[in-house]
């Protein structure tokens, strides 16, 4: 459902930084990518009075990624009262129907699913303080609406936000991708590549305690963790709350361990091959 298509993006005022509007072949929705400081020059785009759902993307006080996901019978409207009310964010991905066929229920479910994703990606942190509300429609038009949401994800994905993919690339059967560490301390971890990082997979566990030459940054790194309850401190070692995207599969392997640690040796698959050989390997396709 998600290939085969052509992506449109035009550059409303000719500025990469500026405006855009996204379209796919054989799709009747559309998007827009507004930079905050561009809403008020919406009003030469009569379409954004439609009804619509929009995607309010920024960073918290912590520099974290944050997204608030909303709905609107008017969108631009919607959009100008956002800027009194919330300033975090600092730019809106607006998503209409070009055929006007999205009514106040559509919308409703749009904003629910959006919603569901964005907290079960766990990828950003989800601004609404309260989950929409799902309305109730037929089953050909939640069909329809599902469909509009892999057009959405692929739209925002290539828009540069990652909110709605799932931390995981690979595929299930492709167990080779997945990689071990086992170590001192109770380190026993999970992992794959991805096209962010390395990921370390929900349930794994990290040294309970640190080497004395382990570099500064890992044991801050560490305590970040801890802190916001990523690491979760089970007296033998520490075990993860959930899938994370670390920088590199150094850092990770370091974390696990406790100790310094080069992720391309340390991590290894079933058959006993490195991450460095994998990537290595003709085999190494996702």
């Amino acid at each position: 459902m998600r290939f085969g298509k052509t992506i449109k993006i035009f550059l409303i005022d000719g500025d990469p930084n500026g405006r855009m509007s996204c379209e796919l072949s054989n799709w009747s929705g559309k998007a827009y990518k507004i930079p905050r400081i561009k809403i008020k020059d919406c009003i030469d785009r009569d379409d954004l009075t439609n009804t619509g759902v929009y995607l309010l993307f920024g960073k918290n006080d912590d520099g974290k990624d944050q997204v608030y996901v909303g709905e609107a019978e008017t969108i631009l409207k919607r959009l100008n009262q956002q800027l009194t009310q919330k300033d975090f964010w600092n730019e809106a991905i607006v998503f209409i129907s070009k055929d006007d066929n999205l009514n106040k229920a559509h919308i409703k479910y749009l904003e629910n699913r959006l919603h569901e994703i964005a907290k079960l990606t766990n990828r950003y942190i989800v601004d609404n303080s309260v989950i929409p509300t799902q309305s109730s429609i037929s089953e050909s038009d939640k069909a329809e609406m599902e469909e509009f949401i892999e057009y959405i994800k692929m739209l925002v994905n290539t828009l540069g936000h990652k909110v709605f993919e799932e931390k995981r690339e690979f595929k299930p059967k492709q167990k080779q991708a997945t990689f071990f560490i086992k170590a001192a301390r109770g380190a026993n971890g999970q992992g794959e590549p991805t096209s962010d990082g390395f990921v370390v997979l929900k349930g794994s566990k990290a040294a309970a305690s640190t080497v004395n030459s382990i570099t500064s940054n890992f044991i801050n790194l560490r305590q970040r963790l801890v802190n916001e309850e990523v690491l979760i401190n089970k007296g033998d070692y520490f075990e993860f709350s959930d899938d994370y995207i670390f920088s590199s599969p150094s850092t990770a392997a370091a974390i696990i361990m406790g100790r310094n640690a080069n992720g391309l040796t340390e991590w290894k698959n079933k058959e006993g091959k490195t991450l460095k050989e994998f990537e290595s390997s003709d085999k190494a396709k996702i």
